[in-house]
């Protein structure tokens, strides 16, 4: 298994971009979670950059629709195959804005 990790920047007018890699499940998406729960829940835009993502079960993609739906968010791409396959067999692909780059995100 490769360990999780996440690590966190702000960027220039209130991106926030959380980066992700290694593998993911029930017992590390809090680090996710964690990295993404600001209070007050900033107006900028979040971008969660999955490229690095090796693993991500049902539980990481459940995080992520969670905070989309608390903030504006994109995924910086291209999508690991495995989490664009759940992904697209959950039809919870549409839900996300998935950029190239966080330039194009922002």
């Amino acid at each position: 298994m490769q360990t999780p990790q996440v690590t966190v920047r702000a960027e220039a007018d209130g991106v926030r971009v959380v980066v992700c890699s290694g593998e993911f499940d029930l017992d590390t998406t809090g680090l996710l979670v964690e990295a993404c729960d600001v209070r007050p829940v900033p107006a900028g835009l979040l971008v969660v950059d999955v490229r690095q993502v090796a693993f991500g079960d049902s539980s990481f993609l459940n995080a992520l629709i969670r905070l989309r739906n608390t903030r504006p968010l994109a995924l910086r791409g291209p999508l690991p195959k495995q989490l664009s396959r759940m992904m697209e067999m959950t039809g919870a692909l549409p839900l996300f804005d998935v950029r190239d780059s966080t330039e194009q995100a922002g």
